[in-house]
């Protein structure tokens, strides 16, 4: 009798055992690298939103997967040490965010699937053979680089500033793609009768000197293009373009929120909730060069009446009924 029971336990316990293994099994974490080369605090939004989406369609961070962050503190060359790493981690998709990130990740690894967003010109920078066909391991949401959008926010500084005549351009030289944001603004600006000063900043700590330079030389109005260096010293940028009374566009709405004049471009939020979708299909067995990369569906035009007031500038009524919002 006693053998009886001890082998129906034995039995019990092995069906227990074979459960369990099967159900860990069932629920392995997938663990999902996510590279940019700004900040934890500069890309803390984009990174949420995209946590959050991720959540929504079933994965979990800590249940079903394991998000692994890595920044490149606006230092572009760590970069490629980063997406090393995610690599050697074996995550099951690389999520970057902006084009140095991007390209770190594709020179890393042509197997493991790579979600971008806020990428710009893909298929330029090579990342993609076509946007309708990637056609390797890289897909997701590109960031529109095109001398029409670069138009669109010097015409804009132009109704604001009808008499400006010279226009500075702050960008980061390191970023590969930002000599498109300058080429485009300067094919713009010659059709609008505007001159360009390029002021190429590769470091937070020279930002305000080459303010200075620009008001020496007769700037009348700026235009901060997106990059990481100046998403995440904002802040900074926005306080040193109130002390000089200079108008600027900015290329999202967090810099118009935090004060600055005007900013238009895609928003960087829905970049991100769209970047999820595509790392939801790739989880399920989606291969990244089937999957289209799409292009921004989403442009934001924000106005802070507060500063234009601060800086004695009316805004055109056309230009307010155009905005998707207007702070005042």
């Amino acid at each position: 009798m006693r053998r009886t029971w001890l082998a129906l336990l034995f039995a019990i316990g092995l069906v227990v055992v074979v459960a369990l293994g099967a159900d860990a099994q069932t629920s392995t974490i997938r663990r999902v690298g996510l590279l940019t080369g700004g900040s934890e605090p500069g890309s803390q939004t984009r990174f949420e939103t995209l946590r959050q989406a991720l959540r929504d369609l079933g994965h979990v961070d800590g249940q079903s997967i394991a998000l692994e962050y890595r920044y490149g503190d606006n230092n572009y060359e760590r970069l490629p040490t980063l997406a090393a790493e995610l690599v050697r981690l074996k995550v099951s998709v690389i999520v970057t965010n902006g084009t140095p990130a991007s390209l770190a990740a594709k020179r890393a690894t042509s197997t493991i699937p790579i979600v971008m967003f806020e990428t710009a010109d893909p298929v330029g920078s090579n990342l993609v053979s076509s946007l309708a066909r990637p056609g390797g391991n890289v897909t997701g949401v590109a960031q529109l680089v095109s001398a029409e959008l670069f138009g669109k926010q010097l015409e804009m500084l132009k109704e604001i500033v009808p008499r400006v005549s010279r226009v500075a351009l702050l960008f980061n030289p390191k970023n590969p793609v930002q000599q498109a944001a300058l080429n485009g603004t300067l094919v713009s600006a010659q059709a609008l009768g505007v001159a360009v000063q390029p002021l190429g900043v590769d470091r937070p700590d020279r930002i305000e000197a080459a303010l200075t330079t620009a008001m020496r030389n007769g700037t009348g109005a700026l235009i901060v293009t997106r990059d990481n260096i100046f998403v995440d010293h904002l802040g900074r940028l926005v306080e040193l373009c109130a002390r000089y009374r200079l108008p600027t566009m900015y290329g999202s709405r967090p810099f118009a929120s935090a004060g600055g004049l005007i900013a238009y471009g895609p928003d960087p939020v829905d970049s991100a909730q769209r970047a999820a979708l595509y790392v939801d299909k790739i989880l399920k067995g989606a291969r990244p060069a089937d999957l289209p990369v799409e292009q921004p569906a989403k442009f934001e035009l924000v106005i802070n009446l507060k500063t234009a007031k601060a800086l004695g500038l009316a805004i055109p009524q056309p230009l307010l009924l155009r905005a998707d919002q207007v702070i005042e």
